[in-house]
């Protein structure tokens, strides 16, 4: 008999799947948001419902699908193998270019500390390839370190965020709110368009919340609600938090502030107070980054794995880190803190948000719809059969709502990468072609 008492209840899952969304995301939003005045929160509620829609597609694929490979697996139920090769690779470049965006957002709050980081384009950008290079090579000592320094480092950002949504109404000033609605008069429909991407990004990585569905109680309710609660959970603070900051900081200091919960809280408090925000932000950014460098180093082995991704991805070492991987995906992703290169930090982030958006939705969406063929082999009811594909209808639109919002500059580049991809799966497709064995002519054959 399984002992249920080893394993994890509703709340205990709800909990570490706010925990695992929150990570480093929120971090620079504010001063993104502010650049389109406080209308920009409205589409908190449209991502909140799409966010809670595509987690629960995710949560049942992962009942249905029981193998390894993860968005990539459930996209080949409907795509075939090309569909997993294309999601591995768009799902390897999402990461990737997150990865640079949270090193932007850390070298953001490290301004204060090292002002020379902030002063151009060129200190900003040896700032940030610092630490993708640190946080590459501190993942040479394997899974188990990083787990354990990702576990208390995402701590820094959570204790700011969520005590801002609580305490900060005692400094709020609704008249703040008001005045900074729409400074650039926007019609509503595009202030909320513009905002999509930004609010989008605070929910990436909302696909991993259906991984633990071995080690809880009665899997089947526990996970699709954890996934929807976990995912209404971060919504509610990232909205409060966002919300209260812009009641109480002025929009145009908001909009150009590098580290704006730092700012918030030396606001309330005293410039002391914001200074230890900022390395707790430093911190949780950190220790995000050294999470995610190994998500995308073992991205890369899975489908090195497959065979569809270089062997030199397949090597670990004696501590099963894939370092070779590693130091690929470090070499990648400083080409693309250089070709994404700007004076401004939020400037940057913003171009990066917007084209990691585009390359995760597409397998978003190409993962979800694998969700039709494994109802159909898992002869599910009729009423489950609807209900999961009336919320698989309202992921779609929402990714590609999200999709459109992104700007057709971060749609083209996603484009140019997805048919570049087509053209790597062309080269490889030929290993995964049954070649018909030769039949012998007959002996009375004329």
């Amino acid at each position: 008999m399984t002992d249920t008492n080893k394993k994890m209840s509703l709340t205990g899952l709800t909990t570490l799947v706010t925990v695992n969304m929150m990570g480093s995301g929120i971090i620079m939003l504010p001063t993104s948001m502010a650049q389109l005045g406080t209308v920009s929160l409205l589409s908190w509620i449209v991502t909140a419902v799409g966010s809670m829609a595509i987690a629960y597609c995710f949560s049942q694929c992962g009942i249905f699908c029981l193998r390894s490979g993860g968005l990539s697996a459930y996209t080949e139920e409907a795509h075939a193998k090309s569909g997993f090769f294309l999601c591995s690779y768009l799902y390897f470049l999402s990461l990737a270019i997150a990865n640079v965006a949270v090193a932007i957002s850390a070298v953001g709050y490290m301004t204060s500390f090292m002002p020379w980081l902030g002063s151009g384009a060129i200190p900003l950008f040896i700032g940030t390839v610092g630490l993708l290079w640190i946080t590459t090579v501190a993942n040479f000592g394997g899974p188990g370190v990083t787990g354990k320094i990702g576990a208390i480092t995402v701590w820094g950002v959570i204790i700011p965020v969520a005590g801002l949504s609580l305490i900060g109404w005692f400094w709020f000033k609704p008249d703040l709110l008001i005045a900074a609605w729409n400074p650039y008069h926007l019609p509503i429909s595009e202030a909320i368009s513009k905002a999509i991407p930004l609010t989008l990004w605070a929910f990436l990585g909302m696909e991993s919340a259906a991984q633990a569905s071995d080690a809880v109680e009665n899997p089947t309710r526990t996970v699709p609600l954890a996934c929807l609660f976990g995912t209404l959970g971060a919504a509610v603070v990232y909205v409060l938090s966002t919300t209260v900051i812009q009641g109480i900081i002025p929009n145009a200091e908001l909009a150009n502030s590098s580290a704006p919960f730092a700012l918030v809280y030396a606001h309330m408090f005293n410039p002391t107070v914001g200074h230890i925000i900022m390395a707790l932000a430093v911190m949780a950014c950190v220790g995000s980054l050294l999470g995610w460098q190994f998500t995308l180093a073992q991205t890369a082995k899975m489908t090195a794995d497959q065979g569809m991704f270089p062997k030199l991805f397949c090597k670990v070492s004696a501590r099963n880190a894939p370092i070779v991987g590693m130091l690929v995906c470090g070499v990648l992703q400083t080409l693309m803190a250089l070709s994404t290169i700007s004076p401004n930090a939020s400037a940057q982030f913003g171009k990066l948000v917007s084209l990691a958006a585009v390359t995760n939705l597409i397998p978003y969406v190409t993962a979800a719809t694998g969700l039709l063929v494994m109802m159909y082999k898992a002869k599910v009811s009729a009423s489950v059969y609807t209900r999961n594909t009336l919320l698989l209808v309202v992921a779609v639109a929402y990714s590609l709502y999200a999709l459109y919002a992104c700007g057709k500059d971060a749609v083209f580049g996603g484009i140019l990468v997805l048919v570049f991809g087509y053209l790597l799966y062309g080269f490889l497709a030929k290993r995964f072609v049954d070649v018909p064995v030769p039949v012998s002519p007959r002996a009375d054959n004329p």
